[in-house]
């Protein structure tokens, strides 16, 4: 795979500066037939260069999937391991779902059928960046989760942020 002079930049500024990739925003996306999910080109070279396009990703707990980079999810593994007994279920729901994939030579990967179904993603898809990393929802799901979060009250923590 040949790297662009951006990723090949990254790589390099990563490893000499520890450099952390920042994810934002959304992006309306569309799986193909085989469950495939292209990239969207704006995170692709960092995916890249900061995690060679290894990426992990498992169940979350409002009903979407999180997408990691692989470097982030050792991080969120290694965590989630060190719970308690008590959260044992949790273990099992994050760790014992956990796909790793790889970015293809067109930036796809594959979502299992397994996550798919646990998140409702038959075709139209929303990947938000989420700072280390993403989460992959079933459109119409988001689309009505929002609109309900948007009618609702803003939680107390927003009661002094300004905007």
């Amino acid at each position: 795979m040949v790297k662009s002079a951006f990723a090949l930049f990254v790589s390099r500024f990563s490893v000499q500066k520890g450099l952390v990739a920042v994810f934002q925003g959304a992006s309306s996306l569309s799986l193909d037939a085989k469950g495939r999910l292209s990239v969207p080109t704006r995170h692709r070279d960092v995916l890249s260069a900061t995690a060679a396009g290894q990426l992990t990703i498992t169940k979350h707990p409002h009903g979407c999937l999180m997408v990691f980079p692989r470097p982030e999810w050792e991080k969120f593994r290694e965590r989630i391991a060190a719970l308690p007994m008590a959260a044992q279920w949790w273990k099992r729901i994050f760790l014992g779902n956990a796909m790793d994939v790889e970015m293809d030579a067109t930036g796809r990967v594959l979502v299992s059928p397994e996550l798919r179904a646990a998140a409702g993603i038959a075709k139209d898809a929303i990947l938000l960046g989420m700072g280390n990393h993403f989460e992959l929802w079933d459109k119409a799901t988001y689309d009505a989760q929002e609109a309900q979060a948007m009618q609702g009250e803003m939680p107390d923590v927003f009661k002094d942020f300004s905007f």
